[in-house]
């Protein structure tokens, strides 16, 4: 594991063709071990959450190479490694759970929820809270070592919802995601994949209602 993040440190320093190419075998022997680790994380999270079941490393994982298509910065490589694992893949737009490796930046952490819902996904989300807000309080609740994304919130209750309810505050949020840094330490431990597993379990019954949210807005399109 340290050699796979060793090399992703090297590319942030080396984010070039020339100097990846060289370096091929290298990015093949992190990709095999962080693969693997991935694929761990996937059938932990099985154990669950059996929604998530029937997916391959490709339906959790993420390409290297950068979509340089509306980018001004023309770096061509992804410097760090992220495997997110949720019902129908990557790509569904439902809630599930990520571990992010970013060691040039020392960024490292594990997720549950939903990022960068669509609107639809989103009016879906604010109404369950409108209607069942005691029971996303109650799945916060479980995690209260985690932190939502208050940050990129709204700074003002969106209209249509009352600043009254006794949940209002999650209204604001643009995403409901659930964050939990960690340390190089921790994602080096031989324990790392059991503990983080531990930690995302509990954010299960809030990926749950969120996924019901998101069944809700595919169901009833607006």
């Amino acid at each position: 594991m340290r050699k796979a993040l060793d090399f992703l440190t090297q590319l942030a320093k080396n984010n070039n063709k020339p100097w990846f190419d060289e370096h091929k075998d290298d990015y093949k022997s992190a990709k095999a071990t962080l693969d693997a680790l991935a694929l761990d994380f996937m059938h932990g999270v099985e154990e669950f959450d059996p929604r998530v079941s029937g997916l391959g490393i490709k339906d959790i994982t993420y390409r290297i190479y950068r979509d340089l298509r509306f980018s001004h910065d023309k770096s061509p490589y992804k410097t760090w490694y992220g495997a997110y694992v949720c019902p129908k893949g990557k790509k569904s737009g439902m809630a599930g759970y990520y571990i992010h490796f970013e060691p040039a930046a020392n960024t490292y952490f594990i997720c549950g929820g939903l990022y960068n819902p669509t609107k639809e996904v989103l009016k879906s989300v604010r109404e369950g809270i409108m209607l069942e807000g005691d029971s996303f309080a109650e799945a916060l609740s479980q995690c209260e070592d985690f932190s939502l994304p208050w940050n990129e919130a709204l700074k003002r209750i969106p209209a249509g919802y009352d600043e009254n309810d006794a949940h209002s505050e999650l209204y604001r949020l643009r995403s409901y995601t659930l964050i939990k840094p960690m340390k190089k330490a921790d994602v080096l431990k031989k324990d790392f994949l059991q503990k983080a597993l531990a930690d995302l379990r509990r954010t299960y019954e809030f990926n749950e209602i969120l996924n019901k949210c998101f069944d809700y807005a595919m169901e009833n399109p607006s």
